[in-house]
């Protein structure tokens, strides 16, 4: 840092603003040391810099599935925002099993991860509220107790109100859920379900048992499987509302390869907007959330919080500010999966 300050011409406590994003150096002046930086070879040592500033600038992304394309796309959104912040981020996937998600959240400090963003399957708001870690932790999925941390959803029952509604519209009475009593988002699963027989109620369409179709996954081969069993077992319907976009993929495969036309014959509805829905044939209608939108306000939530615990560490009598719950719009995406046939 010294040689860096003798060639800009500077001192070394300017040096050390330019490295650590001071807003308060000029222009010119941070041009400068840059330039002085990269001819000199110029690295800031991050690990004796994290421990001078108790924080390493790296927040952690715990996801279930880094396969699956909605939880990569909302990781790319995550990685635009963590970068805006200044931060690394770095993603961990739990696949849902509790026991993991358990030692991901309590090992944070030991990896030296200033916050994370953590999307839960395995564990509920009981587990959460007795971790032995706690590092900043902003929730991302369907657990609505804002008592344990700060949390950023869509509407899922709403979202799930407006895709069966919008099936009733196109004059479909037969609505098949597909993703009922799902062993892994369970949470996700209960409130899509509710949104579907709210819907089928304010239309007054009954209730049908045989129309709640259990997976085993959310993924396609789960989606074929569940439409297989309908139509195996002579199930009449008229539409399909699948809670994911794989699944109602998965449901497609099936339909198109039985000879039943999609949507002349069943109306197809997902969740999710995933890039692969918008090149299938047909095209998938579907519940697209707003990921930007989520990722850009998790890190507020996020940073909020890292600031509070700063303030609080140098006043001592700060007080923490109160978790929030974040409502991110969704919109329905309506594709020729579900036009009147």
């Amino acid at each position: 840092m010294r040689d860096v300050a003798l060639r800009a011409g500077v001192s070394q406590r300017t040096v050390s603003n330019v490295v650590n994003h001071a807003p308060y150096v000029s222009v010119q002046t941070r041009e400068r040391v840059e330039k002085a930086m990269a001819e000199l070879g110029f690295r800031p040592n991050a690990a004796a810099r994290s421990l001078r500033l108790g924080r390493s600038d790296i927040v952690a992304l715990v996801v279930p599935e880094l396969d699956s394309p909605y939880f990569s796309a909302l990781a790319a959104q995550l990685s635009v925002a963590a970068e805006e912040h200044g931060w690394t981020l770095l993603v961990e996937q739990s696949h849902g099993d509790p026991e993991r998600e358990r030692r991901l959240l309590d090992g944070v400090r030991a990896q030296m991860v200033d916050g994370v963003f953590f999307s839960p399957w395995g564990l509920g708001p009981e587990d959460l509220r007795g971790r032995r870690d706690h590092a900043p932790l902003v929730l991302l999925g369907e657990h609505v107790d804002t008592s344990v941390a700060d949390h950023v959803i869509i509407d899922n029952e709403l979202a799930a109100r407006d895709a069966t509604a919008h099936l009733v519209s196109v004059g479909r009475r037969r609505i098949a859920a597909v993703g009922t009593r799902c062993p892994v988002a369970r949470e996700a699963a209960r409130l899509r379900r509710g949104g579907w027989a709210r819907a089928l109620a304010e239309a007054g369409v009954p209730h049908d048992p045989a129309l709640e179709v259990p997976v085993t996954s959310l993924h396609r081969d789960a989606g074929a499987a569940a439409v297989r069993r309908l139509l195996d077992d002579g199930v009449s319907f008229d539409a399909l509302f699948c809670f994911t976009d794989e699944l109602a993929l998965g449901a497609l495969h099936v339909l198109l390869s039985e000879g039943v036309r999609v949507p002349q014959d069943v109306a197809l509805v997902g969740f999710d907007d995933i890039e692969d829905g918008r090149y299938a044939t047909p095209t998938l209608t579907t519940v697209s959330p707003d990921l930007s939108a989520i990722a850009r306000e998790a890190a507020g939530r996020l940073a909020l919080r890292l600031r509070s615990l700063r303030d609080s560490a140098r006043l001592h009598d700060e007080e923490e500010p109160a978790h929030q719950g974040v409502i991110v719009p969704h919109q329905l995406v309506v594709r020729s999966s579900s036009g009147p046939g």
